[in-house]
């Protein structure tokens, strides 16, 4: 079945690893992420990228390739029946990646590229872009007007943002809970909050990859949740301390579970 786009008033999560790994991984989070799909009012979408553009270190683990990550993510598609979200860094991408998945990513930081932003639009497919880390709420109407100018006539599929946090000070990030309503408002989008990598700590770990402290990932999740976000999204893996990417930041696999059925919890009371 076709994905119909960012559901309206259901709690949705996109969930999944920082990247692309071997079929193995992906398939062995992507079916426990289809075992909680039913625990989500709006259902579960799964995330990996086929290259993370981003790293601060050149030698650093960026993910199999557009093609291959493709590839992949088809593969998890078909075995779990899954809508797909992946990040585009290029304008050239958007057309491949939405061959194959549900959802276009726009990175944080690239969130203000228009030629990157019109592409993606371009192809029909919902929309996800990330606010930038130096970016106040209503700073992000602009992004997704220009989704929204974009986009094929009489597509509904959509846009929506994330939250993430703003830097401040060095290397670190703070999530402003008044920031889902301003951007709500800013924007007539659905706000989705990015509980991991609100605690990354970009270039605190060792070598000078990113730090993490996951440890606040379940305080700040419940509080958006209380908040009124639409949607969550947390990166996942079974064993993150030997994950590819931003390890620091993920949450465990078997933790989730009893996180999101929290979440739903505080969730529906909130709107209740």
């Amino acid at each position: 079945m076709a994905y119909r786009g960012f559901p309206g008033g259901r709690l949705f999560l996109i969930a999944g690893p920082c990247v692309v790994e071997d079929d193995a991984l992906n398939l062995r989070v992507a079916e426990a992420l289809a075992r909680l799909a039913d625990r989500l009012p709006g259902g579960v979408v799964y995330k990996a990228s086929f290259d993370k553009a981003n790293r601060s270190n050149a030698g650093a683990a960026r993910g199999p390739g557009m093609h291959e990550g493709l590839e992949a993510l088809r593969r998890v598609g078909a075995a779990t029946g899954l809508p797909l979200l992946t990040d585009v860094h290029l304008p050239e991408q958007c057309a491949a990646a939405a061959e194959v998945v549900d959802i276009l990513q726009i990175p944080a930081f690239l969130c203000r590229q228009t030629d990157l932003l019109e592409a993606a639009a371009a192809t029909g497919k919902p929309v996800n872009i990330k606010k930038g880390q130096w970016m106040h709420p209503e700073g992000m109407s602009g992004a997704v007007a220009k989704v929204r100018a974009a986009a094929p006539a009489g597509t509904t599929n959509g846009v929506a943002v994330t939250e993430r946090g703003t830097f401040f000070g060095y290397g670190d990030l703070v999530v402003d809970m008044r920031a889902f309503e301003r951007l709500r408002t800013a924007t007539h989008a659905p706000v989705i909050f990015d509980g991991t990598h609100s605690v990354q700590q970009p270039g605190r770990g060792d070598g000078g990859s990113s730090g993490g402290a996951r440890e606040h990932i379940p305080t700040l999740v419940l509080a958006a949740a209380a908040a009124g976000v639409d949607g969550l999204f947390l990166e996942t893996h079974p064993d993150p301390a030997h994950a590819p990417s931003d390890g620091a930041n993920m949450l465990p696999l078997e933790t989730l579970p009893r996180l999101i059925d929290r979440v739903v919890r505080v969730w529906e009371a909130a709107r209740a």
